[in-house]
């Protein structure tokens, strides 16, 4: 699938094919198949310019319709604001028009993300990922005051980040609801599991939703979600497509069988105690794709965690194949 450059500022719907089984879905701005991108350093330290071009080409060789650059998979705490736009330039060269390029700029503060926002439009972004705003848990009022003023800043498409385990902030289901109202506001990148806050938002809103959480991504596509913002899917790409091309050709059985036979390299990057910019960057590095060490405060995992990690992958690669 070959997102526009000119990225729209609502979902499409489109008549389904006859395999597939719901009589309507809806293409989001962003595709489907979004993946978090780690953001390649070289072993000094720096930004990997030409790393990152590399792996955001074969990400979307493999079946990535956008890509959501500088999240917290990305290291978006420790990289400056200068190289936040310099990955976006030099990923928008390296795939052009065939994937959507999302851009992480929330932070805690509101003057700062709009900051980040118009550096990213300058760019060469097309939609920008935005957090809540952490650790000083503004209430709901000021939480949608911050969205919508970054929304009004700039011309490009927001996706809300709702994680309230690392923020401390939940955007409650009633503020979501509120600013689809907002015609820039399109799209949520769901990490709350909370599975009835998401349907009511669905039932309510045309907001595109993405499971942020791999574990959840067949689950929350069942019930209307849009696709999936994905760290796992930086070593594993064209699985975690799988799932989506299964269910709307009609296979749910096969859907599910691949999403189970995801867990164990999801649990093994998400649930072990380690973060996933740090699980992502050994597992690439050890398959010789372009990663780099990790800043700082977060450290590399050891060798017996990067085992772990290659024998989870290796047993997806055989039984997915």
């Amino acid at each position: 699938m070959t997102v526009p450059r000119t990225v729209p500022p609502t979902t499409a719907t489109v008549a389904a094919s006859p395999a597939t089984p719901r009589a309507t879905w809806s293409v989001p701005a962003f595709g489907r198949a979004l993946c978090a991108m780690i953001t390649p350093f070289t072993e000094a330290g720096a930004l990997d310019v030409d790393g990152a071009q590399r792996l955001a080409e074969r990400l979307v060789a493999e079946g990535c319709d956008g890509l959501v650059l500088s999240g917290t998979t990305g290291e978006s705490p420790t990289t400056t604001d200068a190289e936040k736009a310099a990955l976006v330039r030099a990923v928008r060269e390296a795939v052009g028009d065939r994937a959507a390029i999302v851009a992480g700029v929330g932070t805690a503060d509101t003057r700062h993300t709009v900051e980040l926002a118009l550096a990213a439009e300058k760019a060469g972004a097309d939609g920008l990922l935005v957090v809540a705003p952490y650790y000083s848990r503004p209430p709901q009022d000021a939480v949608e005051a911050y969205f919508r003023e970054i929304a009004d800043a700039s011309g490009l498409p927001l996706v809300l980040y709702d994680i309230p385990g690392r923020t401390g902030t939940r955007i409650e289901p009633e503020t979501m609801i509120r600013l689809a109202e907002h015609p820039r506001i399109v799209a949520v990148k769901d990490c709350a599991y909370d599975l009835l806050g998401t349907q009511k938002v669905l039932a309510r809103t045309e907001l595109a939703y993405y499971a942020g959480c791999d574990e959840y991504v067949l689950a929350l596509y069942a019930i209307g979600a849009a696709g999936y913002i994905s760290t796992v899917a930086n070593v594993a790409p064209r699985q975690f497509r799988s799932i989506l091309d299964m269910f709307d050709g009609g296979d749910t059985v096969g859907a599910a069988r691949r999403q189970r036979q995801l867990l164990p390299l999801i649990e093994s990057m998400m649930s072990a105690g380690l973060p996933g910019a740090v699980t992502a960057k050994a597992l690439l590095g050890s398959l010789g794709l372009p990663a780099g060490p990790v800043r700082a405060p977060l450290r590399p995992v050891d060798r017996e965690a990067v085992d772990g990690l290659l024998a989870a992958y290796e047993r997806l690669a055989a039984e997915a194949s």
